[in-house]
């Protein structure tokens, strides 16, 4: 029955792709283009209006973004200097800074949120703190980060950082004071030491919590560095965009968000994955 409905699901996938991309090819035609009426202003004739549509400055079609992917995969990682690297390099460049700020936020978060969790006094002390500073934009610091580090690749890394913190402090110490009583009074029962009831008890209860709170801070984080890496210029695939933008390479563009979209798949599916393998039945 589940398979019978994957594979339903999976054809009814397919058909809307097809569908999208019939749509697309057709509005981007030139015979699609409507006739522009009267003298174009300087905004319409930039961005291509009354021009062929096939022309750079315009909306591409599928088949154009088609053969700017192919030819960018089949070199993913020339370097030609400092504005000419290849999509592969971009993007080795933007998951090596979410995976380094991610990694450093886990490192205190987790047994932060762990201690917290355990301690209805800390919870009730940390917690005006951190509704305070959650909800701020993770690009806010960015200001102050170029200030006070004055270095653009530490700043992105310290930006993914502070987003990242967050869901993850959080779901970790709900998770553990979330643990029930009744496995907490076994291991009393036991006279196990807190160190050991924390790491045989609490710690594989609370575990499929914690990953789903890595999960969401690991998209917010590749969220994040798309825009930071805007700012900041200089490498990585939010500047890769910025800078095809500036170039008017809306094919590149494109190609560069498709690609976004299927890293972070492959990132959350990943962590999906890892929170299947600790969950358990009750």
């Amino acid at each position: 029955m589940l398979s019978n409905l994957n594979f339903r699901a999976t054809v009814l996938s397919l058909v809307m792709l097809v569908a999208f991309l019939g749509v697309w090819q057709l509005a981007t035609a030139p015979e699609a283009l409507v006739p522009q009426q009267g003298e174009l202003s300087e905004y319409e004739q930039l961005m291509g209006a009354g021009t062929d549509r096939s022309s750079s400055s315009g909306i591409p079609a599928p088949t154009q973004v088609f053969s700017h992917a192919f030819s960018e995969l089949s070199n993913p990682f020339y370097d030609a200097g400092p504005n000419d690297k290849g999509i592969g390099i971009q993007l080795a460049y933007s998951i090596y800074r979410v995976l380094l700020g991610f990694a450093l936020a886990a490192l205190i978060a987790i047994p932060l949120g762990f201690v917290i969790g355990m301690s209805p006094l800390l919870n009730k002390a940390f917690d005006p703190y951190i509704q305070i500073l959650k909800p701020i934009s993770p690009l806010a610091w960015m200001p102050l980060a170029l200030f006070v580090i004055r270095d653009s690749n530490i700043s992105a890394i310290f930006v993914i950082f502070i987003c990242s913190i967050w869901p993850m402090l959080v779901n970790t110490a709900y998770g553990v004071a979330s643990v029930r009583n009744d496995w907490l009074n076994v291991a009393k029962t036991h006279e196990l030491s807190k160190v050991r009831t924390a790491f045989t008890v609490i710690l594989p209860a609370a575990a499929p919590t914690i990953l789903t709170g890595m999960r969401i801070s690991i998209g917010i984080a590749w969220l994040v560095i798309v825009a930071a890496e805007m700012l900041v210029g200089g490498t990585g695939i939010g500047y890769y965009i910025w800078n095809e933008w500036n170039n008017l390479d809306l094919a590149s563009v494109i190609f560069a968000i498709i690609m976004i979209g299927i890293v972070g798949f492959l990132l959350d599916a990943s962590l999906a994955q890892a929170t299947k393998l600790v969950r358990y039945a009750d």
